[in-house]
C-alpha cells in the first residue's frame, strides 16, 4: 500500500509511517490517479509535461491527415476528438493552478494545430473556461441541488431569509 502526504503547514516535519494490520504503508512523493499526475506540492508541471507529450504524438497523424490533403473540417474534427480532448482531460482540476510556462506549453500545441489545421481554434484559457462553464451548469442542473440553489437568497435577521433580487441591501 501506499499513500500520498500533501503537508501546507510552513514548518514541514516527518510524518509517522502508517501502520495497517502490521505493514507498513510506503509513503510516496508523485503518483498518477485517473489520468492526472498528482504531486505532493500539487505543481502541475508532470502533469503538464504528459499531457504536452500525449498531444504531441498526436499532432504527428494530424500532420499525416494534412498531407493526405484531407478537407479542414476532417481536421478539425480530428483535433477535437484526439488532441483537444487530450488538452481537456480534467482541466477544470489543474489549469487553474498552473504556472505561465505550463499554460504557454499547452497553449504552443494548441497553435502547432491551428498551423496544420489551418482553422482558428480555440486556446487553452477558451477550453479551460467552456469547460468550467459546462461543469457549473452540470451542477446546477443536478435534480437534487437544483432547488437548493437555483435562487439568490440572504439572511436578513436570524432565521429569516429573503429570496430573489427584491432585496438589494444584502
Amino acid at each position: 500500500m501506499k499513500e500520498m502526504v500533501v503537508d501546507f503547514r510552513r514548518a514541514q516535519s516527518d510524518h509517522s509511517p502508517l501502520d495497517i494490520n502490521g505493514s507498513n504503508v510506503e509513503i510516496i512523493k508523485s503518483t498518477k490517479f485517473l489520468g492526472v499526475h498528482l504531486v505532493e506540492d500539487l505543481t502541475w508541471s508532470p502533469n503538464t509535461n504528459s499531457i504536452t507529450k500525449k498531444a504531441q504524438q498526436h499532432l504527428y497523424f494530424l500532420r499525416r491527415l494534412r498531407k493526405a490533403h484531407r478537407p479542414p473540417p476532417i481536421l478539425t474534427t480530428f483535433y477535437r476528438g484526439t488532441i483537444e480532448s487530450i488538452l481537456s482531460s480534467c482541466i477544470t482540476a489543474w489549469f487553474g493552478n498552473c504556472t505561465v510556462l505550463d499554460c504557454k506549453t499547452l497553449q504552443r500545441i494548441v497553435r502547432t494545430a491551428e498551423k496544420i489545421v489551418r482553422v482558428s481554434l480555440p486556446s487553452i484559457t477558451n477550453i479551460y473556461s467552456t469547460c468550467c462553464i459546462r461543469k457549473a451548469n452540470s451542477i446546477l442542473d443536478y435534480p437534487t441541488l437544483s432547488h437548493t440553489y437555483s435562487s439568490p437568497f440572504c439572511h436578513l435577521e436570524r432565521g429569516t431569509e429573503a429570496f430573489g433580487p427584491s432585496q438589494p441591501d444584502c
